[in-house]
């Protein structure tokens, strides 16, 4: 009796098979084991109606041509709505979908074309001003050599990513070889599907989300290796902001121009205030404004109570190490003198165990509560199987407010945690050993090789204890946070997180009149491909 997997296989093999069984199934459901998208089924109606409408009542425009980009339930769900939105602005969008539930699991091609079917179907009534089709299959096109070799650098990050591990072995037989293969050849797939469309000019603009990760990685290497104008966003940490990057990937948040235009300038008494305000916040584990992230876990208890709990002696110097979690894509591939975070964090620990006038805090970041590949207690432990007295680690679920040991620390170290720079405000000086956001703009030290970052790590550690970060890099490191957290990301409605809360608040119906419409222009410009001009502050809150 042949199986059921046999079946499938064979069925998945033939055309029109997993389509029509999809059309004939239960209200059009998703294959077992796939995501549901009843909630977008719901809304789409009222979106498109509200969109057409819009469109009707303003001035016929050629817009932009763009392809738009969702893989994965929550993008496909986010990304649908932004792509309604562009076109309401009077873009022409269209929407490119990946139907895989996860991106680490092998689909047969039955169920991958039953999802397909199924999420086309339920993107269907978007069909008059937002036309989707499938990147997962269909002809594709021999790829240039070095895509390809750019592709495979892809998906060893992807892999890292997942697996949150840095260093990696995809030649021997294992979990990291097959997720390697499984990413090789889902990134192949995509970049094949669209090198053809790309090539032959068919959008000016290619939208999609991260642009380090992932299938959006994979598309933006492809598009760059095109010349293809390519915009990509993502979120941090402030609702009603998104980050949006063009001819960049999101995650490196290149602040360059920003920087070059808006840099030097001095901060206003009411740019001050608002800043202060918001760094009392973070360090008193409280929310701010847009902020929807507590940064503590505990309340600050004072810099000798952090001392007097893990037995520092502020008398002798006192370094701060702040890690990043290993595999994060706002850390992943920054590295400029070692292999990555883990190994600079390793060298370090090494360094100090022969310093023991000096005391180091490796204050390991709280995201490591979710869970990690590659514990930074674990880095510590195997660089030094016997620590010191003078090592302190402090693990991911401590109490221990971060602010209280800045307020402890004589130097700061970090790779690429945006600790750094808020040391840096409080005058303490800060090496900064990957490619930070704030790595260069003059309030750091930024050594390029391990032999540079050990010597001025030795040379800060002999300064007069208690010497502190010159003035005019204590206001520079100030001047450039207000940029970063206010200037730097666009106002914009929604959030990923959250995204169904954030439309019960702004529905899309209601974003997409032109009095509120007026108010993310400058982020639907960014997204369509206008130059972003920075020396105009879309601060909202300014």
């Amino acid at each position: 009796m042949i199986g059921r997997e046999r079946v499938k296989e064979w069925m998945g093999s033939v055309p029109l098979t997993a389509e029509l069984m999809q059309r004939l199934g239960p209200r059009s459901a998703p294959p077992p084991g796939a995501y549901r998208l009843e909630r977008l089924e719901s809304a789409l109606p009222g979106w498109v109606a509200a969109v057409r409408a819009r469109r009707r009542a303003t001035a016929p425009s050629s817009g932009a041509r763009l392809l738009l980009i969702g893989s994965l339930r929550w993008w496909v769900e986010y990304c649908t709505a932004v792509g309604l939105l562009l076109a309401a602005d009077g873009n022409r969008v269209e929407f490119g979908i990946l139907p895989y539930r996860t991106w680490t699991d092998e689909a047969a091609p039955f169920d991958r074309r039953r999802q397909v079917a199924y999420l086309l179907n339920t993107l269907r009534s978007a069909r008059p001003v937002l036309r989707a089709f499938d990147i997962s299959s269909g002809p594709t096109r021999r790829l240039p050599e070095r895509l390809v070799h750019s592709l495979e650098q892809q998906s060893m990050i992807d892999v890292q990513y997942t697996l949150q591990r840095e260093v990696l072995d995809v030649e021997r037989p294992g979990r990291e070889a097959d997720l390697y293969r499984l990413r090789l050849v889902r990134n192949l797939t995509a970049a094949g599907a669209l090198y053809p469309k790309l090539a032959s000019s068919a959008y000016d603009v290619l939208l999609l989300p991260n642009g380090s990760i992932l299938e959006y990685g994979a598309l933006y290497r492809t598009a760059r290796s095109l010349g293809v104008r390519t915009v990509t966003f993502e979120f941090g940490e402030q609702r009603q902001r998104m980050w949006i990057a063009q001819d960049a990937e999101a995650m490196r948040l290149d602040t360059s121009a920003l920087w070059t235009t808006r840099g030097g300038l001095p901060l206003t008494p009411s740019e001050l205030a608002r800043l202060e305000a918001l760094y009392e916040a973070r360090k008193g584990a409280q929310r701010w404004s847009t902020f929807a992230r507590q940064w503590q876990a505990g309340r600050s208890q004072g810099a000798m109570a952090a001392a007097e709990q893990l037995r520092l002696d502020p008398s002798r110097p006192i370094a701060l190490l702040c890690t990043n979690v290993v595999g994060d894509s706002l850390a992943l591939d920054r590295q400029v003198f070692t292999r990555g975070m883990a190994e600079w964090l390793e060298a370090t620990v090494r360094y100090f165990a022969d310093q023991p006038q000096a005391q180091l805090i490796v204050r390991v970041h709280p995201g490591e509560m979710r869970g990690a590949g590659h514990p930074s207690v674990e880095i510590v432990r195997s660089a030094l199987p016997q620590l010191p007295a003078h090592v302190v680690v402090v693990p991911p679920d401590s109490k221990t407010n971060t602010y209280d040991l800045i307020e402890l620390a004589h130097l700061g170290l970090v790779y690429t945690t945006t600790v750094g720079m808020e040391m840096a405000m409080q005058g303490v000086p800060v090496i900064v050993a990957g490619r930070a956001h704030y790595r260069d703009r003059g309030f750091t030290e930024d050594p390029t090789s391990l032999e540079t970052y050990l010597t001025t790590l030795d040379q800060l550690l002999h300064r007069p204890l208690g010497t502190p970060l010159e003035r005019h890099k204590v206001e520079t490191a100030w001047q450039y946070a207000y940029r970063f957290f206010f200037e730097f990301p666009f106002s914009f409605p929604w959030h990923l997180i959250g995204f169904w809360d954030d439309l019960a608040e702004r529905p899309l119906e209601t974003i997409v009149r032109p009095d509120d419409l007026v108010r993310y222009a400058p982020a639907l410009a960014a997204l369509r491909g206008s130059p972003i001009d920075w020396a105009d502050s879309h601060d909202p809150g300014a």
